[in-house]
């Protein structure tokens, strides 16, 4: 049976748009409508977890309207375009992969102008985007498309395809899916508030490295896993020599502006596995899974080098050279607990920064050879 024919069956036997009800009806529409916001409305407070709220939504969709594909669609917004987050329906697995730009085909045109389309006949409407067709192999006919919109900022698009009968698509039908649209913009929202919020707990301001508290939590993580699988990992300490002097000389701001750059140096050296972190102060921290000391050596070696070597602020004008003490100890050759690890990558770090500095050390080596 094609979506549109079971539609028209779930209306014959429910009366859920406006049809003639049969003698003995199930629940009324309005109470079925009643039913679904209340259910919904649970799902939103009882869980913060997106998927399962949207799921719910989607689930009423495919209950009340039966679209013959039914997706959730979701902007991104540094790219500026669609992907699907969920798709359901014939060709489905396939639409998880296209990507739409904003604008382009019916759905790209609800997201760009927040506004909502029903489109019965899409050979007729020249914003129909045919290669979505081709690439699923499937066969549309009808659009119905929504804007999944918070504070009139589109999030995203609920879209239904073959979902328009010969009488068209009720009043009824639109302001379910109209509120529908309405609860997974509040998910989205909420879920993203959350986000944000997680993100600032682990996130330190100056740098938007991870802060102390996150390393602690990584440290469980990783010994748990390492435990578990039999790796290895490794922690680096660095600790910029004289710092103080850089505040005393150029001010407070200039000394935040450097650890930010520095920060985003560090980042931008790491493997998508490693960890960045500011420890405190003038101090940064990189948990490296996976990692041999041996291997951490040589990333020891070349960041320092580049603190080294480096001219820090030039975008600020100002042409500022600083080096860095550096330690290294690995689990489990230097300890297999997370507070004796943390001791010997931090002493490691201080017996450079108490003799020497300018160069970098390893629990139970010393200062390593070459500086």
């Amino acid at each position: 049976m094609s979506g549109s024919a079971a539609r028209r069956t779930v209306q014959e036997n429910t009366g859920f748009s406006g049809v003639e009800r049969r003698r003995n009806p199930a629940p009324s529409s309005d109470t079925r409508e009643v039913t679904v916001l209340h259910e919904l409305g649970k799902a939103l407070t009882s869980t913060l977890e997106l998927d399962q709220v949207l799921r719910t939504i989607m689930e009423k969709i495919d209950e009340f309207l039966r679209p013959d594909t039914w997706s959730l669609l979701l902007v991104d917004e540094l790219r500026q375009e669609l992907y699907f987050e969920i798709a359901i329906g014939a060709g489905s697995d396939i639409l998880k992969d296209i990507r739409i730009k904003m604008g382009q085909g019916l759905a790209g045109w609800v997201a760009k102008s927040g506004e909502t389309v029903i489109v019965p006949d899409v050979s007729k409407d020249t914003r129909f985007f045919a290669q979505v067709d081709e690439k699923t192999k499937m066969e549309t006919h009808s659009i119905v498309a929504v804007p999944v919109k918070f504070r009139d900022h589109c999030l995203g698009v609920i879209e239904l395809i073959n979902c328009v009968g010969p009488d068209g698509f009720g009043g009824r039908d639109m302001a379910l899916l109209e509120a529908l649209a309405d609860y997974a913009a509040i998910a989205i929202e909420n879920a993203r508030h959350v986000q944000r919020i997680h993100e600032l707990t682990i996130t330190d301001d100056c740098t938007n490295l991870y802060n102390a508290r996150h390393l602690n939590f990584m440290l469980d993580t990783e010994i748990y896993r390492s435990q578990r699988y039999g790796y290895q990992f490794s922690l680096i300490f660095i600790d910029l020599d004289h710092f103080k002097n850089v505040n005393d000389t150029h001010g407070h701001l200039t000394g935040s502006k450097l650890l930010g750059e520095i920060g985003v140096m560090i980042k931008s050296h790491c493997r998508l596995i490693d960890f960045a972190f500011r420890y405190g102060g003038d101090e940064f921290v990189l948990l490296l899974p996976q990692t041999s000391k041996d291997n951490a050596f040589i990333v020891a070696r070349r960041l320092h080098r580049i603190i080294r070597e480096s001219v820090w602020l030039r975008d600020a004008n100002m042409e500022i050279h600083i080096t860095a003490s550096v330690g290294v100890a690995s689990y489990p050759t230097d300890s297999n607990n997370k507070a004796g690890l943390l001791h010997l990558a931090d002493e490691a770090m201080y017996l450079v920064k108490n003799t020497t500095r300018d160069s970098v050390a390893a629990a139970g080596i010393g200062v390593l050879p070459g500086f």
